[in-house]
């Protein structure tokens, strides 16, 4: 797992490590619509709560993505509801974001905190933005965002006709090569140009291919299989370091 401190936030990249999933999710898998064992997918939720000091599975935001670029402005969990993040002002609410080669992006300010699952359906639309504003609909300051494990590049093939629009919002740089020489797109420089369009003050990035490590979920390597996730939690003010 990687964690680190975003402004008010506390922010969680698990990794595929240490749960009850048995292959080819195994193991910390916690999406519950990929085929794995319901009951597996709610004890390594249960896991992660413990080993992290979090409120029980039940109380975090989960929202279903689809690629789309709702964003919640919640105050507490809810039943399955569709969107591509969260974003609160509550201390102790986990947030979640989901993703096996698409980005979990944590954002925080001073106030507020988010999560946001962005692939290129939703770079394109605009999910980014959409969740840096919402976020600053709740909260001040500067705005911090942190990208996880995701695909990169180099395994991340894109017919060229499907690169055009990607090219012509993100830039030129966003088209690259497989390492077999494919074309290809780069989301992890699409998503940094879309943080730094929505005016995000400090970005860090995880620069940790998916695709690449056997420590993560990847969708394009393996097709079946879990997911990994971010957990975005406001932490008080008597706890910030």
């Amino acid at each position: 797992m990687i964690e680190l401190a975003l402004g008010c936030a506390r922010a969680i990249f698990t990794d595929r490590h240490g749960g009850t999933s048995v292959a080819p999710y195994d193991s910390m898998n916690l999406a519950g619509h990929v085929g794995d064992d319901p009951a597996a997918v709610e004890e390594n939720s249960r896991l992660l709560a413990r080993r992290l000091g979090l409120v029980d599975p039940s109380l975090w935001v989960r929202p279903m993505h689809v690629h789309g670029t709702d964003i919640l402005e919640v105050t507490a969990s809810s039943g399955p509801v569709e969107a591509d993040g969260s974003v609160t002002t509550v201390p102790g609410l986990p947030l979640v974001a989901l993703g096996a080669d698409c980005a979990p992006i944590a954002l925080a300010n001073d106030d507020a905190v988010g999560a946001v699952h962005a692939g290129w359906r939703g770079a394109l639309g605009g999910v980014v933005e959409t969740g840096v504003a919402a976020l600053r609909r709740l909260g001040t300051g500067p705005v911090r965002a942190a990208i996880g494990p995701c695909i990169c590049v180099r395994h991340y093939e894109f017919g060229t006709d499907a690169l055009a629009p990607l090219v012509a919002r993100f830039g030129a740089r966003a088209a690259g090569r497989t390492d077999d020489g494919a074309p290809a797109f780069d989301l992890p420089f699409a998503l940094r140009r879309a943080l730094e369009d929505a005016g995000v003050d400090e970005i860090t990035d995880t620069r940790c291919c998916t695709a690449e490590s056997a420590d993560y979920f990847s969708y394009r390597r393996d097709h079946r299989t879990g997911r990994q996730a971010v957990i975005v939690v406001k932490v008080p003010v008597s706890s910030r370091r």
